[in-house]
């Protein structure tokens, strides 16, 4: 059973601005990594379903979160069809998010009031999300899609829709800017903002710093923005 409320996730989503995605076959290296993102401000960590025993590294995750991190949101990516929803759920994770528009994906989650985030890369597909129940669409592959100019398009006629880029997100200020600019409620970063080369040489302290970095930049540019 999912440790938070759908209403908080998506609360704190939208107040947390990045949400790190995140995967590593190692265990131990995927928990300091967690424990790093914490330290660094984060709240939103969506573990990716890649490799074999995903969801056992999952658990661990989970477990150590509610033990040690409060107010740190787990949930898990990549998920491609209902069942594989389903194992997530019983491990009590607190969202789901898949790169691709599945109805039956939604039932799950939606039976369980666990926050479902599809992926879309259309304006027909983000409509039948949203009649599915999503609160927020996932646009993925971000930039091959068509960047912040599709974000932009898309709020146009739908302004009440949430919008979350992943792939083609950058920490960068100019890049960050772009997304914010073009009306994203909350971006998905992964590997330009989880240094593969600090994990591997366990240099967490540099990857809490980049974290912090990234998520101070976030909130500086969006208040920016919204003035």
């Amino acid at each position: 059973m999912a440790t938070y409320k759908r209403r908080d996730v998506i609360a704190w989503m939208l107040d947390s601005g990045i949400v790190g995605v995140f995967y590593h076959a190692d265990a131990e290296r995927a928990l300091k990594t967690l424990q790093a993102a914490y330290d660094g401000g984060m709240r939103v960590f969506e573990w990716t379903n890649r490799g074999d025993r995903a969801h056992e590294v999952c658990s661990l995750l989970l477990q150590y979160a509610d033990q040690h991190l409060p107010g740190m949101v787990v949930g898990v990516g990549s998920v491609m069809d209902a069942g594989t929803a389903a194992l997530y759920l019983q491990l009590g994770v607190n969202f789901v998010v898949s790169p691709i528009l599945n109805e039956e994906t939604a039932r799950v989650c939606n039976r369980r009031k666990v926050l479902w985030i599809p992926g879309c890369g259309s304006l027909t597909e983000i409509s039948n999300a949203e009649s599915y129940g999503a609160e927020f669409v996932k646009i993925f592959p971000g930039s091959a899609v068509g960047g912040p100019g599709f974000v932009k398009a898309i709020k146009g006629p739908c302004p009440w829709t949430e919008i979350m880029p992943t792939g083609g997100v950058a920490p960068t200020e100019e890049n960050l800017r772009e997304w914010i600019e073009a009306g994203v409620s909350v971006v998905g970063m992964g590997s330009k903002l989880f240094d593969k080369k600090a994990i591997e040489a366990q240099d967490f302290d540099a990857l809490r710093s980049k974290i912090k970095t990234a998520i101070l930049r976030f909130h500086t540019i969006k208040k920016k923005a919204l003035q």
